[in-house]
């Protein structure tokens, strides 16, 4: 099978997790804070927060932002759930913005509207999560000036995106949120094995969810007296949570940071060589803001269901048969069982529900060949009887 996405692990890779093992420390010791670093410096973002995945980032990101029990959040319906989870660990309740149908993330106009209606009934959120699907960013301009009419936060999910950029600025510089929060799972840009970063320009929100992501315990403490003080003291300031990267994790990310550019530049040639080769069939391709350069993370394409005389079930399954492993990003969160449960009905996000109805993703990373990209292609045009 040819799966959508993969890790690319190369011996330096390897050399590098080996060096950790043989080493004094294997969970807390100098590759960490030097990833964190290295992160932040790429990125151009005063600090950066490893944790041990994005999902534990979004959760500390939420807390040290004060997100709690009767706050608000908002996200994207068309994302992992874990954009929307990250709320409800906190005690927030959870609500959504419709897509925009060309970059199939959050809608400004959208938003607007929905924000104007919660000033009024009083249920404004704390914070937006706002999710660069694909490796696009959002208009994160526009995004940031009704959210600082309204008084709300802003996180920028960039799970798909480092090495992206925005108006020419780098994807989690934060010119337009507090925090940004990257991925590291085998599937993404790069890769720490599980891992995730979050980072910000605000020392405060840093040091707040560092405590946080080591159950709210710390050894340094400016006002403790003499008495306490010795080298052995920690105290426990808040409840916290284990959500800390290891040195090994990290010295995977350290060398695959290397190729960052590297993959990102491949990704983004295939996703061009894809657009050339798709574009006598009936099918959307992605379409790019010109004020985004995206890490393309995936490379999805919608079978419109009004037109095509097969639909994007049948194609999924024919590309499956032919031993293309295609998939489909994302479900829509508010239709799932769980969520549904909260009182979101199926049609609340029209956007969301004909983008579903109609995605598919096909593969996309760095060591894809050219000869199976041509082989998914014509698969692609068989599935659809052309």
């Amino acid at each position: 099978m040819i799966p959508y996405g993969k890790q690319d692990i190369e011996q330096h890779d390897i050399d590098a997790v080996v060096e950790v093992l043989k080493s004094d420390f294997l969970t807390q010791g100098p590759y960490v804070p030097k990833l964190e670093k290295l992160i932040a410096s790429n990125v151009n973002a005063a600090e950066a927060v490893a944790t041990n995945s994005a999902t534990s980032a979004l959760h500390v990101a939420c807390l040290s932002l004060g997100l709690s029990k009767g706050d608000y959040i908002w996200t994207s319906p068309i994302s992992f759930v874990a954009s929307a989870n990250c709320g409800l660990y906190c005690g927030a309740c959870v609500d959504f913005i419709d897509i925009d149908s060309e970059t199939y993330n959050i809608c400004p106009h959208a938003l607007a509207k929905k924000l104007e209606s919660a000033k009024l009934d009083n249920r404004l959120p704390k914070i937006l999560v706002a999710v660069h699907l694909t490796g696009q960013s959002c208009n994160m301009e526009q995004i940031r000036r009704l959210c600082n009419i309204y008084g709300v936060r802003i996180i920028e999910d960039a799970s798909h995106a480092i090495g992206g950029r925005y108006q020419d600025y780098p994807i989690g510089c934060c010119r337009y949120c507090d925090i940004t929060v990257f991925s590291f799972h085998p599937v993404k840009i790069i890769t720490t094995g599980e891992g995730g970063m979050a980072t910000t320009n605000n020392l405060e929100l840093a040091n707040r969810m560092r405590l946080l992501r080591s159950h709210g315990i710390t050894r340094r403490n400016e006002d403790l007296t003499n008495e306490r003080d010795g080298p052995w003291y920690y105290e426990q300031q808040e409840l916290g949570y284990n959500y800390r990267m290891t040195d090994i994790h990290a010295a995977l990310g350290i060398s695959q940071l290397k190729r960052l550019q590297e993959f990102v530049s491949r990704r983004n040639e295939l996703a061009l060589r894809y657009d050339k080769l798709l574009s006598d069939l009936p099918v959307l391709t992605p379409w790019q803001h010109p004020d985004c350069y995206s890490a393309r993370h995936l490379y999805i394409v919608r079978i419109p269901n009004d037109s095509s005389k097969i639909s994007r079930d049948e194609v999924f399954l024919e590309m499956i048969n032919q031993g293309i492993s295609v998939n489909v990003h994302y479900i829509p969160i508010h239709t799932q069982p769980f969520y549904k449960k909260m009182g979101f009905q199926e049609n609340d996000f029209p956007n969301s529900i004909k983008y579903y109805q109609e995605a598919i993703t096909l593969p996309l990373f760095p060591s894809l060949t050219e000869k199976e990209q041509n082989y998914i292609v014509s698969s692609l045009k068989r599935a659809l009887n052309q």
